[in-house]
């Protein structure tokens, strides 16, 4: 029997309390810094443990904090992941325009730019199933306000990082690893920039900055989940649609930002997650996997967790056994496949989880596959659904493991 190792993609749904005491905090001078106290520390803390614990429960191997750490208000909340970073660098400030509301931007041959977060080609292509409150699709709603960069960029969330790093290690048992998300330096930078002269150079200030919060995470013996969604999202952000090869060079600046990120850093402790967007919207825009595998195959991590369980991509596994054939995969990259999904409701099956876990395996072998969600269930899924899915995804993964189990 071949065990099968778990984890998740990083948010699970948080407590009342924790979302209180989020609510509950002020905010500095700057208007999006949040406040802490040792008080909240303290209650973050102990959330921590708990939810350490319970993911070890449900037969979670390599566990995460949860993203407690990064503040969440609202039981709907897609922006945490990202938010928390304007908390931890210097040269951000609120403007009148910023990412939410800038006008649009149209690419042409050549010149490819995002345009805004509100111009967005699935957005557009249904836009009265958006603008419906009834439909489900909405954003919830974030900690904090979404700043510009208007000066040089620095980082300092040494603090911040520390406490993470502290919560997490004092959860975790002998012997047992964990693992902490921090923000790639692409999808940081998608706040507006108003100082560098070049998106180029925006995210290349990103990747200095945040190398400093990626050591930390890697010296405390944790493994660094690099959040990048804007790998494979963008794609839906450029109006009108790109060609496969322009989008390819462009994103192929945001794989060399996260190598330069993470230059001297060992490979073996740095995790990729890959996704779509985790709002619960149509995708009908969603680039297919095998146009950006090519690029993304070029970061220098150790592993890459993908969405793979949803109605939109879950048929990709072909495509991955298609690199692999190819060639493209590299001989040491560990798959982290999304096997229990947060855009439905509905639980899966152990046995499906199991199906979905043999497809990689077959494709690299059981000892580089770790089962995990599509992305973060916390905000996206009822905390008890959530929690059921997880214990499928235990379940599945020790089924999988049996020798007698088959793909149907």
């Amino acid at each position: 029997m071949s065990e099968i190792q778990t984890t998740t993609a990083g948010s699970l749904p948080r407590t009342s309390a924790l979302l209180d005491a989020n609510a509950s905090r002020t905010f500095a001078e700057d208007g999006f810094t949040l406040e802490s106290t040792p008080e909240f520390e303290s209650l973050v803390g102990e959330a921590v443990s708990d939810v350490v614990e319970r993911q070890r429960r449900a037969g979670i191997t390599q566990p995460g904090d949860g993203e407690f750490g990064k503040a969440s208000s609202s039981s709907v909340d897609y922006g945490a992941w990202w938010g928390y970073s304007f908390q931890r660098v210097n040269g951000l400030s609120l403007t009148e325009v910023n990412a939410f509301n800038e006008p649009a931007r149209q690419s042409s041959p050549g010149n490819v730019v995002l345009t805004s977060f509100l111009d967005r080609r699935d957005r557009q292509a249904f836009a009265d199933a958006y603008a419906d409150p009834e439909a489900g699709i909405g954003t919830g709603r974030n900690a904090t306000a979404f700043p510009t960069t208007t000066g040089a960029l620095s980082y300092r969330g040494q603090d911040a990082v520390a406490a993470d790093i502290a919560h997490l290690r004092g959860a975790l048992r002998e012997g047992e690893t964990g693992f902490l998300t921090a923000i790639a330096p692409g999808s940081a930078a998608r706040v507006r920039n108003e100082y560098y002269p070049s998106d180029e150079a925006h995210i290349e200030a990103w990747a200095d900055v945040l190398r400093e919060e990626y050591r930390a995470i890697i010296d405390a013996g944790l493994i660094l989940q690099l959040d990048d969604p804007s790998l494979a999202e963008n794609w839906d952000q450029i109006t009108p649609e790109p060609t496969v090869a322009e989008y390819q060079q462009f994103t192929s600046i945001r794989i060399e930002a996260i190598n330069r990120a993470i230059e001297g850093l060992p490979k073996e402790q740095v995790r990729l997650h890959l996704c779509w967007g985790s709002w619960h919207g149509p995708h009908s825009t969603d680039i297919d996997v095998r146009h950006i595998l090519p690029v993304v195959l070029q970061a220098k991590v150790g592993s890459i967790s993908f969405e793979a369980a949803n109605a939109r991509h879950e048929h990709e596994w072909a495509q991955w056994a298609d690199a692999a054939a190819d060639g493209l995969i590299p001989d040491d990259l560990v798959l982290v496949p999304g096997v229990v999904g947060h855009s439905t409701n509905l639980i899966e099956h152990p046995d499906l989880v199991a199906q979905r876990i043999q497809r990689y395996t077959d494709i690299v072998g059981a000892d580089r596959v770790i089962a995990s969600t599509d992305c973060g269930l916390g905000g996206r899924v009822h905390p008890d659904i959530a929690w059921a899915k997880l214990e499928t995804l235990g379940e599945g993964a020790r089924r999988a493991g049996r020798p007698a189990a088959v793909i149907a």
